[in-house]
């Protein structure tokens, strides 16, 4: 394991001690996990943008899409544990 130094405003650095303590933790451990975070949060972000850039190349390389709405109301029926029709993909272009 690598040592990392921060420098931190005596704000920041207040806050996240008294958060760490409010948390029952070291502020070592709060830090290390809000790092943690969002580096997690960072990784799935990419992942998500991703994951939409190749769900558009095959809608153009397709030109097949989904209903929006129909998308919408499937979506509604999940949540609430109703079964629903996947939407099926539909020509969007003439």
């Amino acid at each position: 394991m690598s040592t990392t130094s921060l420098k931190l405003s005596d704000e920041l650095k207040q806050r996240a001690v008294a958060a760490a303590e409010k948390k029952g933790i070291s502020p070592h451990a709060f830090m290390v996990r809000a790092i943690e975070q969002a580096a997690t949060s960072a990784e799935r972000r990419a992942s998500f943008v991703a994951d939409a850039h190749a769900a558009r190349e095959q809608m153009l390389k397709t030109g097949k899409g989904y209903d929006a709405s129909e998308v919408h109301t499937y979506l509604k029926a999940r949540i609430t544990g109703s079964k629903f029709a996947k939407p099926k993909a539909i020509s969007w272009q003439n």
